[in-house]
């Protein structure tokens, strides 16, 4: 199941992008043989001002046809990592071939964007930077495929 992180906004040098870069490799490796991944990051950036309407129809072209969506959105499902593990197992296991995880701009995520997601995660009630959201889901992939491995990353 190939996984993209369909993000408004570029994730410049600097530790976020270091610490990205290190949890996707650490996922596409784990994650092989359990046949998820590769996963792969897809940034749009409106650069004409156009609003959440804007970045929403650059998201939607930037998905696969076919995946399922996945936004990270404040309002969506708070789950534990182990939670999240056994979603994206049985999301592969369902034969999903693609899942897109959508990450909004700074003012969120258009309403008729969120309304076509097939899923909605949030990683707490507090708003995060979506720079950090980045970091923050590409750990937990890592953590999925660990978990799903029974590998020792995952503590219970």
């Amino acid at each position: 199941m190939r996984v993209q992180i369909c993000a408004v906004g570029r994730l410049r040098k600097g530790p976020e992008r270091d610490l990205y870069d290190d949890y996707l490799t650490r996922f596409d490796r784990t994650g092989r043989a359990l046949a998820l991944g590769p996963a792969k990051l897809i940034e749009v950036e409106d650069k004409k001002g156009g609003g959440m309407q804007a970045e929403a129809a650059m998201l939607e072209r930037a998905i696969r046809d076919g995946a399922l969506i996945c936004t990270m959105d404040e309002r969506g499902k708070v789950m534990s990592s182990p939670d999240f593990a056994a979603l994206l197992g049985n999301w592969r296991d369902q034969g999903w071939q693609d899942v897109s995880f959508v990450i909004g701009g700074a003012d969120g995520i258009d309403p008729a964007l969120r309304a076509r997601a097939d899923a909605s995660l949030s990683f707490g009630k507090m708003v995060w930077p979506h720079m950090l959201v980045r970091v923050m889901l590409a750990e937990q992939l890592y953590r999925a495929a660990s978990i799903l491995s029974s590998g020792p990353y995952h503590r219970v």
